[in-house]
């Protein structure tokens, strides 16, 4: 009986058993009939290859953060637009699409219909200036774009840009003066060391009957006798006086003063600078010099009071002491009427410097907006006959407008194209029209950065027009092939640096929907990685200002950088960052962009300390993080630095070879 029971008991588990295998088999099936089509449809790589029933997924699977995707090489997009193969899945990243921008114009716009032209005021200052710079920008513009029979003649003429010029040059008094319409032509400016001498005797005063320079009643006269020695630019904008760069103006006789002074000035479309008097008083101690010269040396004056009164007690502290009688010197004006004169011009570190019969006289300090190889032409004019001009020690080219030797115009060294999402930073480059060189040198360098070369970074070159159309139509072109530059359509002026980098905030905030936008000078060289890194430091959600920045600096009231208590009437300026490399947030950007829109942008000369005025006003709303770093190196290159000035074309490439090579940020000392 147990028998049997034990034999029912043994065929019901058997059964059990069949009835389980056969469920887990189904329950297989099952699984199995779910996973195939999902591995098929997704790939086999999203399925862990721990383990098949954990059903975990691979590491690939996991988003990078961002500071892991700066240190993997990102792939260089390509310089085309190519077909995108759509995958069957959408993807949680939108997909990045190329956007072509073929027009190199900003957009920024400048409507001077609002500009106050009698306001005396500092800000209303720099508003005509650039109001003029936009209007004669326009017309450049207008030229290079309608006069396609100009450009291409001077396509065809390249080998006037290449034309050696001559070391010196000489012209006898009749040429001067007759041929020559008293004016000698410098083919390629001055450079370093160039000296203009001028042999010529003053004539005598004549009846002055001019009411603009006699100040007289009708009927009366004034006699004067002065004469006028001009370096002049004359590759300038057809239709305008050429720029004064340098104004020597001897007046023998017929000064308001009533005595003979000299006096320099610079002169651009037609408004004159700040003029430099010397009226026979050497320049005090505390002056700043020239290359070490005095501005003003002294001469001998009729009413030297002083001179007299300090000679007795001298005579009387020499008696007492016992001190022998020193040597003096007293040197006369030295332009006499009919007495031959030999001048001197040469172009120094710092400025001009004038001397007369081996004697110096004067130095003028370079004004800002004017460069060496501007000064096109010598022009002598007035009371005064001409024996003779020689110009020596000339450049044999052109110093900075030699493009086809500077320029590589290779596929490799173009920009990449610009995608439809935002990227982390835009990098603007201040450039000037000219400095083809100082271009291809950062093109070579870090522009070939993977960030930059990946479009995570886009690099641009803000330029303005310049006065000379031949560099015009080849920056056109050069910005044409390389996608890089953005022409800001004004006529470039250092007093307007500012424009550009209310430039580079509009494109920043309307093209390249960047994050952060950093702003440097095309002698700057940037540590692209470094400087992501530092912003990254900061939280995304907070705006930020990142440079090397001065705090309670004061403006100078004297010298080539003086600033007027109507241009900055405070004592010391907001915090700034310095220029040659510095980072702001773009909320701040997009604030600086609908200031400048709504006409409430104040505009100061000096760009970096503008860019402090805005971040100031912008922090009075929403609280902004200063952050300090003397890596931004302003002076030059500083161990491991985010970003080094005054870095030559040379050292550019010789920092990014080091760079490559070494892994570590090591500075090139060499200019």
């Amino acid at each position: 009986m147990k028998r049997a029971k034990f034999d029912l008991f043994m065929s019901l588990s058997r059964q059990r058993s069949v009835q389980v295998l056969i469920f887990i088999g189904f329950l297989y099936v099952v699984l199995v009939g779910f996973e195939v089509p999902f591995v098929f449809r997704n790939g086999f790589s999203l399925v862990s290859q721990d383990g098949f029933g954990t059903g975990q997924f691979s590491k690939s699977f996991v988003l990078d953060s961002e500071e892991e995707l700066a240190e993997k090489k990102a792939p260089i997009r390509p310089l085309f637009d190519v077909p995108l193969q759509v995958p069957p899945i959408q993807s949680s990243k939108p997909e990045r699409n190329i956007r072509e921008i073929k027009n190199p114009l900003s957009s920024l716009v400048f409507d001077g219909s609002f500009v106050n032209m009698t306001s005396k005021d500092g800000f209303s200052g720099i508003l005509k200036s650039a109001k003029e710079a936009f209007e004669v920008g326009r017309k450049l513009w207008k030229e290079l774009e309608l006069h396609k029979k100009e450009v291409g003649f001077l396509e065809s003429n390249n080998n006037k840009t290449t034309e050696e010029c001559p070391h010196s040059i000489s012209m006898s008094g009749f040429d001067f003066q007759e041929k020559g319409k008293r004016m000698m032509v410098l083919p390629c400016g001055l450079t370093l060391g160039s000296h203009v001498t001028v042999v010529g005797r003053p004539k005598r005063a004549h009846q002055e009957h001019d009411p603009k320079i006699s100040l007289l009643k009708e009927g009366q006269f004034l006699m004067v006798s002065q004469f006028m020695m001009e370096l002049q630019g004359l590759k300038t904008v057809d239709g305008e006086d050429p720029p004064r760069i340098l104004h020597f103006n001897p007046r023998l006789k017929g000064d308001w003063s009533g005595k003979p002074v000299i006096e320099q000035n610079t002169c651009y479309r037609m408004q004159w600078g700040t003029a430099q008097r010397c009226e026979g008083w050497r320049s005090r101690d505390d002056e700043e010099t020239v290359d070490g010269q005095v501005k003003c040396e002294k001469w001998t004056r009729d009413d030297d009071a002083n001179h007299s009164e300090q000679s007795k007690a001298s005579w009387w502290l020499n008696r007492i002491v016992g001190r022998k009688k020193p040597v003096s010197f007293d040197w006369p004006f030295p332009f006499s009427v009919d007495k031959l004169f030999v001048l001197t011009l040469s172009a120094g570190l710092e400025g001009y410097h004038i001397n007369v019969d081996g004697r110096h006289v004067t130095s003028f300090p370079y004004r800002t907006g004017f460069a060496l190889e501007d000064a096109t032409g010598l022009s002598l004019n007035g009371d005064v006959d001409i024996d003779s001009v020689f110009a020596a020690s000339l450049p044999s080219s052109h110093p900075s407008f030699a493009p086809q030797r500077h320029l590589d115009m290779s596929n490799r060294w173009k920009a990449p194209p610009l995608l439809d999402q935002p990227v982390d930073l835009l990098i603007g480059i201040l450039s000037a029209g000219n400095h083809f060189a100082e271009r291809m040198a950062i093109r070579r360098s870090w522009m070939q950065h993977r960030l930059v070369k990946s479009s995570n970074v886009v690099a641009r070159f803000f330029v303005a027009l310049h006065g000379r159309k031949d560099i015009n139509v080849e920056l056109k072109k050069e910005a044409e092939f390389f996608g890089d530059i953005v022409i800001v359509p004004y006529m470039d002026n250092y007093d307007l640096v500012v424009l550009k980098t209310v430039a580079i905030c509009e494109y920043g905030v309307h093209v390249a929907f960047a994050k952060n936008i950093m702003k440097c000078d095309d002698d700057t060289f940037v540590r692209v990685d470094a400087v992501i890194k530092e912003v990254n430091k900061i939280p995304e959600n907070r705006s930020l200002y990142v440079g090397n920045i001065n705090y309670y600096h004061k403006p100078l009231r004297n010298g080539k950088w003086a600033v007027t208590y109507e241009e900055w009437p405070e004592e010391d300026y907001p915090p700034y960052a310095n220029g040659p490399g510095y980072v702001i947030s773009s909320d701040i950007a997009n604030f600086i962009v609908s200031e400048f829109d709504r006409h409430k942008l104040k505009l100061f000369k000096m760009e970096d300390v503008s860019m402090g005025m805005w971040v100031e006003k912008f922090n009075s709303t929403r609280h902004v993080q200063y952050v300090h770093s003397l890596k931004f190196s302003q002076a030059g290159c500083v161990d491991d630095y985010y970003s080094a000035h005054y870095q030559s074309p040379r050292q550019m490439i010789c920092m990014w070879n080091k760079l490559q090579q070494q892994g570590r940020p090591l500075c090139c000392n060499m200019r």
